[in-house]
């Protein structure tokens, strides 16, 4: 009697998921281990909006189209908080290295893409719990939010997405430099200007037109578009948002997956 074969792409879809699960997993155990984390990295997107943003909305001195620049800024904080949580997760992965984990973890059967990817989505994971924080100081300080339940889904995706993307970006960026003070001082001189360079502190109108150019092709840009549309109605390009998001994070999990071998030589 014959026993029917499992399709490939099956077991790999299975496997895949199993990862994304588990590693998800292991973000929350850690999370639970040390919440104090969560408030220290809580700290600086607080004092981007209490104080940044309150001075600003008195100002008026940037044009948001009658929205309190508080509001404005409120989505484009989201995705800085997101952004500082998985930039750096290139460290980990040299952690992870050198402590042997990696290693351990190449020699099972699961495939390099499904590592990858289920530390993106664990970095989203983390993205969210610290989104939460966000969320609630910027309902406290009168930001006016939906409370549409499709449009706050929509928002946890935008920043799963996101965060995906720049976890495995950085990841890859691990894969070259090999070394964590390498990696830190390399994820603090790409992290400040990808967000000046996106519209999260202003609209794309008043920037001049190079820094237009690199907003174009800045990912953080797309995420902060749509989180703006989602959560306070502004103009979005919604299927556009993602479709960038989704295109960029699958190049970076290819990407990364290919430098993943190079930490293990």
């Amino acid at each position: 009697m014959s026993v029917p074969l499992v399709a490939p792409r099956a077991v790999w879809g299975r496997t895949l998921w199993t990862r994304v699960v588990a590693m998800c997993l292991v973000e929350l155990q850690k999370l639970r281990r040390d919440r104090t984390e969560v408030i220290t990295r809580a700290v600086q997107p607080a004092l981007w909006l209490i104080i940044f943003g309150q001075t600003f909305t008195h100002l008026r001195a940037i044009p948001t189209g009658g929205i309190p620049y508080l509001d404005f800024l409120a989505p484009g904080i989201l995705a800085q908080s997101a952004l500082f949580v998985s930039i750096f997760y290139g460290i980990h992965i040299i952690w992870e290295r050198d402590a042997g984990v990696l290693a351990k973890l190449m020699v099972t059967p699961t495939p390099r893409a499904a590592l990858v990817t289920g530390k993106a989505f664990a970095a989203g994971v983390r993205a969210l719990v610290q989104a939460l924080v966000v969320v609630v100081l910027a309902a406290l300080l009168g930001v006016a939010f939906t409370a549409n339940p499709l449009r706050l889904l929509g928002t946890a995706v935008v920043l799963v997405l996101g965060s995906a993307f720049f976890c495995c970006l950085s990841i890859t960026i691990a894969g070259l430099v090999l070394k964590r003070d390498r990696m830190m001082g390399i994820g603090q001189a790409i992290m400040m200007p990808l967000f000046f360079a996106s519209n999260a502190l202003y609209p794309v109108s008043v920037m001049p037109g190079w820094l237009q150019v690199l907003n174009h092709v800045n990912p953080l840009s797309y995420e902060v578009e749509a989180l703006r549309g989602l959560l306070i109605g502004t103009h979005m390009r919604l299927w556009l948002d993602l479709g960038v998001l989704v295109g960029a994070t699958a190049c970076a999990v290819f990407a990364a997956s290919a430098m993943l071998g190079r930490l293990t030589r």
